[in-house]
């Protein structure tokens, strides 16, 4: 062979995928889609008929797991979807800065400090309350798409 050598830049992650495929016609209300490229929750899904010529269809009603945003999409059934990797993950909470971030405890015993306080204003009332009181907070983070966000909470006793 040559002599040369060869040098690969990467520029990628780990090689995880952050979708993966699924049928359209297999995908459920409650499930998770992809929509203009953002991860949604599909609160509705409708199938027609196939035409003279066609596929059948289906069209999904979702809402952003980020925005809350209500998104729609025609797919033909027989066509393939993106589905997002959606994880949730526990982390104890320890403090929050006056800039709007979290600091959260991991399993491993390591801090996690790169993470907003939610949008959403009864959640944030409830950690805020919660935090102030002295509370034992566990707040659950859904990441999906290389997006993380505070989804819920869990109140595990007094300090």
């Amino acid at each position: 062979m040559s002599d040369e050598e060869h040098h690969f830049e990467s520029k990628a992650d780990a090689g995880a995928s952050k979708t993966y495929p699924q049928q359209a016609g297999t995908i459920r209300k409650n499930g998770y889609i992809v929509i203009k490229g953002r991860p949604c929750k599909v609160v509705e899904v409708s199938t027609s008929k196939t035409g003279k010529h066609g596929h059948a269809k289906c069209h999904f009603v979702a809402i952003d797991i980020y925005t809350a945003k209500k998104l729609e999409d025609i797919v033909p059934s027989s066509h393939n979807c993106d589905v997002p990797h959606v994880t949730r993950t526990d982390y104890q909470l320890i403090d929050i800065s006056e800039d709007g971030f979290v600091s959260l405890l991991t399993d491993s015993g390591n801090t996690k400090d790169d993470l907003r306080l939610p949008t959403d204003e009864t959640l944030l009332a409830q950690i805020k309350d919660g935090f102030a009181e002295g509370k034992d907070l566990v707040v659950t983070v859904m990441s999906a798409m290389g997006e993380e966000q505070i989804c819920a909470l869990k109140d595990i006793g007094p300090k």
